[in-house]
C-alpha cells in the first residue's frame, strides 16, 4: 500500500505544481475547455436526434400499440443517450490530450526542467507525434472497451456485480487513465505503448494510486477540465520516478591495516 499512497502523492504534487505556476495552469485549461464545448454540442445533438435515430432503426415496431411503442422507443432513446454519455466519459481524456498535444508536451517539458536533470526530447515532428498519440489512444480505448464489456457482463452476478465489479471498473479506468497521462512524458523519452504498459504493470499499485482517484474525479467532465493540467504535471513527476536509474552502491574503502613488525605485531603494538 506504500506505492498506492505514493501514487496518490504524485497526483497531489501535480496539482500543487500547476498551482505554483499559474501561467501553465491557464494554458493547460484551454484544451479541456475546447473538448468540453465540443462534447457538449455533440451530446445536445444526440439528445435531440436520438428519437429519429431510434425510429429509423425500429421500423418493425410501427404497428405496435401506442403505449407499448412509446415505452419501447423511449427506453431505446434513453439507452442511446446513456451510451453516448459513457463514450464521452471514457474518451474525454484521450481527446483532450490530442487537442492539447502541444500545450501538454510543453507543460511536461517545463516540469522536467523545473525539477532538474535531463529534459528528454523525442526529436519527432508535431504531426508524427500527433499520429502516434492518436494511434496509441485508439489502441487503449479498444482495450478499455473490451474490459468494459467483460465487467458489464459480470455486473449481472448477484452481490459480486454490485460490489466487486464497480471497484474493478474504477481500477481498470484508473490504470488506463494513468497510461494516457504518462504517455505525454514517456513518448518524449521514446517509450512506445507496449513498453509503457509493461513499465506501469511493474509498478501497478503506484499506477493505481495515481490513476484511480483521477478516474473517480474525471467522471464529471467539468471537474476533469480543471484537474487536467495538474494531472499531466503529476504524471510527469511519476514518470521521473518510474524511469529513474537505480542508485549504484558506493564501493566501501578497504580497511587500512597497520604495518606489521618482524614477529607479526604491528609497530604500534610492538612499541613498549
Amino acid at each position: 500500500m506504500r506505492d498506492f499512497g505514493a501514487g496518490f502523492g504524485y497526483m497531489v504534487k501535480g496539482q500543487q505544481w500547476v498551482g505554483r505556476h499559474g501561467r501553465w495552469f491557464g494554458l493547460g485549461l484551454l484544451p479541456g475547455l475546447i473538448t468540453m464545448v465540443l462534447y457538449a454540442g455533440a451530446l445536445v445533438g444526440l439528445w435531440y436526434g436520438s428519437d429519429d435515430m431510434v425510429d429509423w432503426a425500429t421500423p418493425f415496431a410501427d404497428d405496435w400499440s401506442s403505449a407499448l411503442l412509446g415505452a419501447f422507443r423511449g427506453f431505446l432513446t434513453a439507452l442511446v443517450f446513456v451510451f453516448g454519455l459513457f463514450l464521452a466519459v471514457i474518451t474525454f481524456t484521450a481527446v483532450t490530450l490530442l487537442v492539447g498535444q502541444p500545450f501538454y508536451e510543453s507543460l511536461s517539458e517545463q516540469v522536467d526542467r523545473a525539477e532538474g536533470g535531463e529534459v528528454p526530447e523525442s526529436g519527432r515532428g508535431f504531426w508524427h507525434e500527433l499520429w502516434i498519440s492518436a494511434r496509441d489512444s485508439l489502441k487503449v480505448l479498444l482495450r478499455v472497451a473490451l474490459y468494459g464489456v467483460l465487467l458489464f457482463a459480470l455486473g449481472f452476478i448477484p452481490v459480486i456485480g454490485q460490489t466487486v465489479v464497480p471497484v474493478l471498473g474504477f481500477c481498470v479506468s484508473g490504470f488506463f487513465l494513468a497510461e494516457e497521462l504518462t504517455a505525454v512524458a514517456l513518448q518524449r523519452r521514446g517509450v512506445d505503448l507496449r513498453e509503457r504498459l509493461t513499465l506501469l504493470r511493474g509498478r501497478r499499485m503506484l499506477t493505481l494510486g495515481f490513476g484511480v482517484p483521477l478516474a473517480l474525479a474525471f467522471v464529471v467532465p467539468f471537474v476533469a477540465v480543471f484537474l487536467m493540467p495538474g494531472a499531466v504535471a503529476g504524471a510527469t513527476l511519476l514518470v521521473r520516478d518510474l524511469t529513474a536509474a537505480p542508485e549504484e552502491p558506493q564501493p566501501q574503502p578497504e580497511p587500512q591495516l597497520a604495518p606489521q613488525g618482524r614477529y607479526g605485531f604491528s609497530k604500534d603494538q610492538a612499541r613498549p
